[in-house]
C-alpha cells in the first residue's frame, strides 16, 4: 500500500484469538484500560461499550468496544458465542507488537491467537 501521509507515525495490529475465559462487559473494560497500560498509550475519553446481546444473527452475539487514544484508538470485539476476540490497535505512537499479543493472549487465557500488522 502506498504511504500517502509519510510524515505521520502510524502503528496499526490486528489481533484475534480464541478465548477461554467467561467476557462480559466489565472483563472488556478491564481489558481495554490495562491494554493501554501495558503499552502505555493515553486515553482522553471513556470507554464506549455495546452488548449486540437480542440484536442480528445468534453467532454475532457480544460486544463491540472503543477506547479513544490521544493517539488514535483501540477497538474490540467480542463473539461470545464462539469466545473469539477481534482487537485493532491504531495508534499515531509506536508501541510493542509483542507486548500487545502477549498481554492480550495472558488476559484472555487464549487457546488460539494470531497477530498482523498493516
Amino acid at each position: 500500500m502506498k504511504n500517502l501521509a509519510p510524515k505521520i507515525i502510524r502503528q496499526r495490529l490486528l489481533i484475534e484469538a480464541k478465548y477461554t475465559i467467561n467476557v462480559d462487559k466489565e472483563i472488556v473494560k478491564k481489558f481495554l484500560l490495562n491494554l493501554t497500560k501495558e503499552l502505555n498509550l493515553k486515553t482522553y475519553g471513556k470507554i464506549s461499550i455495546h452488548s449486540t446481546s437480542g440484536e442480528g444473527k445468534q453467532i454475532n452475539q457480544g460486544f463491540d468496544a472503543f477506547v479513544p487514544l490521544i493517539d488514535s484508538g483501540i477497538s474490540l470485539y467480542v463473539w461470545q458465542n464462539e469466545k473469539f476476540i477481534s482487537c485493532i490497535i491504531y495508534s499515531c505512537k509506536n508501541f510493542s507488537t509483542e507486548k500487545a499479543v502477549q498481554f492480550t493472549n495472558n488476559f484472555f487465557k487464549a487457546k488460539e491467537i494470531v497477530h498482523e500488522e498493516f
